[in-house]
């Protein structure tokens, strides 16, 4: 179990600290406590803050907040779903709070959603206290399943065109998500040219991890990427997608352009913001791909 998230809570601040961002700190100011509980996988807070929203905490680190969420949950969604030519049947992995379930309920062309949340307390204090996220749970064509993913993939080969890990970050019951075997059962379930989007960590902490994992699956993929959207609550107002794709294509330009009526309902994607998601600064390029610039 990792840290308790209400011992995280000091004269009315929530301070988010963490062993994967050592030596820094995110403060958000708190209203009310909402919900704070310990599950069968990890410590779950929620609290109503005075500027951002209701705030979903797991083991301590800020998972998703109602005002900034949507600038993490379109991009891990819609890079990928944009970047495949006709995408029929998608996986996420976690993603307990629903926000990307809305997000690719948003594709005319996808017919079955499976959710696989190993931590059924997460999809129920966000239906209760985060339901602009949690509205994704209402669509028709999303199955939840209660357990892991990694099994659910294993029994379900060769069956989606896009699998989406909507992760917390690679400690606690999470940690196995960032292993290359992980990333071998998701090219497993793939269909040929289907794609994985996976939370991939920040380029300003946590070189050390994303580099040798992405080297690593490589080997599986036709070809891997890093892109990255700018989002205030978490570590370093940065965080990574790995995208990597079965047998054939890239994900760096959307082969699908997002329709005008789309387009009105959302705040952070666009057919430009998905291109440029994947122009790295020139230390990240060298750390993670070895350009030599």
């Amino acid at each position: 179990m990792g840290l308790n998230g209400l011992e995280l809570i000091k004269d009315g601040w929530f301070h988010e600290r963490g062993v994967l961002w050592p030596g820094q700190a995110m403060s958000i100011q708190v209203k009310n406590v909402l919900d704070h509980h310990k599950s069968d996988f990890q410590d779950v807070l929620v609290f109503e803050s005075e500027n951002y929203g209701n705030v979903l905490v797991l083991d301590g680190v800020i998972q998703v907040t109602e005002r900034d969420e949507f600038a993490y949950q379109e991009m891990i969604a819609h890079v990928p779903l944009f970047s495949h030519p006709n995408p029929k049947r998608v996986l996420v992995i976690g993603g307990g709070d629903g926000g990307v379930l809305r997000e690719i309920a948003k594709h005319d062309s996808v017919e079955e959603i499976i959710i696989c949340e190993i931590d059924k307390d997460v999809i129920d204090v966000s239906k209760k206290f985060l339901p602009t996220l949690a509205k994704g749970f209402d669509d028709p064509r999303v199955q939840v399943k209660i357990m892991d993913g990694a099994k659910f993939m294993d029994e379900n080969q060769g069956s989606f065109d896009v699998i989406i890990t909507d992760s917390s970050d690679p400690v606690g019951p999470a940690s196995v998500l960032f292993e290359t075997p992980f990333y071998d059962g998701m090219f497993r379930a793939l269909k040929p040219g289907g794609i994985v989007c996976t939370q991939g960590e920040c380029m300003w902490l946590h070189l050390d991890l994303i580099s040798p994992l992405i080297k690593s699956i490589a080997q599986n993929f036709f070809s891997v990427q890093f892109a990255y959207t700018c989002i205030p609550t978490y570590p370093s107002g940065q965080i990574g997608l790995i995208l990597a794709t079965k047998e054939s294509g890239k994900c760096d330009k959307p082969l699908r352009i997002v329709s005008a009526e789309t387009q009105k309902n959302l705040k952070y994607y666009t057919p430009e913001m998905h291109s440029a998601s994947f122009v790295l600064p020139a230390f990240a390029r060298r750390a993670i791909f070895s350009d030599e610039l």
